[in-house]
């Protein structure tokens, strides 16, 4: 089974939002409090506006158009990523957001196998990526799709920090890869 994924347009950003929120309170509801600080929403969605404006940020719609996930391919995270990490030598996955009702779908994993696919077209051996430092869920679900942790960091101003990596050759999901509609850069 593939599907398509192509870039985020302008006119994506309510249905970004509207993802981000079915993830917010989902999360909450596993006892998880992540993106739910007063301001967060609006910085978000103002990040994201730049992201889709330059290209970085990347859509699944379902059959009808609705958004089943989005990826955001972002720059080095220099709060965490160093010189010694070679910061240019990868792909950084950020707002990695799959629907509810896509689950048992792994679109998350395979988003990342695109992720690698992408990275290893620009000839970047990995893929990396942070997550908040508190949420060993999410940094196990990271473990299974096959990333190791590389370490944590904790600067007093971010809430994320706990960082990972896998090569970029590495495919978890090859019976379902997405189509890419255009190539990013």
């Amino acid at each position: 089974m593939t599907q398509p994924i192509r870039p985020a347009a302008p006119e994506d950003s309510g249905a970004l939002m509207k993802l981000r929120v079915e993830a917010e309170e989902w999360l909450a509801t596993a006892g998880i409090d992540q993106w739910r600080a007063p301001g967060f929403r609006d910085r978000a969605l103002a990040k994201w506006q730049v992201d889709i404006s330059e290209g970085r940020t990347w859509v699944v719609p379902d059959g009808d158009g609705a958004l089943l996930a989005t990826i955001t391919l972002a720059r080095p995270d220099l709060d965490f990523w160093t010189k010694a990490d070679g910061p240019d030598s990868a792909v950084y996955v950020a707002k990695l957001i799959t629907a509810r009702s896509a689950a048992g779908q792994n679109l998350g994993g395979r988003l990342l196998d695109w992720a690698g696919g992408v990275a290893q077209g620009q000839g970047l051996p990995w893929v990396r990526l942070d997550v908040w430092r508190d949420n060993v869920k999410l940094q196990r679900y990271y473990l299974n799709e096959g990333f190791e942790h590389v370490r944590t960091e904790a600067p007093s101003h971010r809430l994320s920090g706990w960082m990972a990596q896998r090569p970029s050759s590495v495919v978890m999901h090859p019976q379902a890869p997405l189509l890419t509609h255009d190539t990013p850069n």
